[in-house]
């Protein structure tokens, strides 16, 4: 019987979690154009993703890069481009524990300011354009 339990405590998780709805596409992905430039800048500028405030990228000439995450070099050849939006999406889907924040979700979060209640982090364009700059950095 404790087997049993077990293994329909551990199955709700997966279930509740399905990687579908956060790995596809945010939006039409004919309706922008991508930009590995564009996604550039939501990785480095303050005012929309600043990943490099924790992550870093070899090939960058930009100082104080962060080493609170994983280096994002040669992401491209180790996740899908689904499989970096799902973690750009909600990490904590994949690692309950994880630091990194969720940058298109509006639920369950704690300390959000009045101004940003309801709304995600990133566009759904932001994200897109982040998921097509880290798709390009391959080993």
């Amino acid at each position: 019987m404790r087997t049993v339990l077990l293994a329909m405590v551990v199955a709700v998780p997966l279930i509740a979690h399905s990687a579908s709805d956060a790995a596809a596409p945010l939006l039409d992905l004919n309706s922008i154009a991508l930009s590995p430039e564009l996604g550039l800048a939501v990785y480095t500028e303050r005012e929309q993703g600043h990943c490099v405030l924790c992550h870093a990228v070899s090939s960058l000439a930009v100082p104080f890069q962060g080493d609170v995450g994983p280096t994002m070099d040669g992401i491209g050849s180790r996740l899908t481009p689904a499989q970096i939006r799902y973690r750009i999406v909600d990490a904590s889907r994949l690692n309950a524990d994880s630091v990194m924040p969720p940058y298109y979700r509006t639920e369950g979060l704690n300390q959000v300011g009045a101004d940003y209640v309801g709304k995600t982090a990133l566009s759904a364009e932001q994200i897109e354009q982040l998921v097509h700059y880290l798709s390009q950095l391959k080993d």
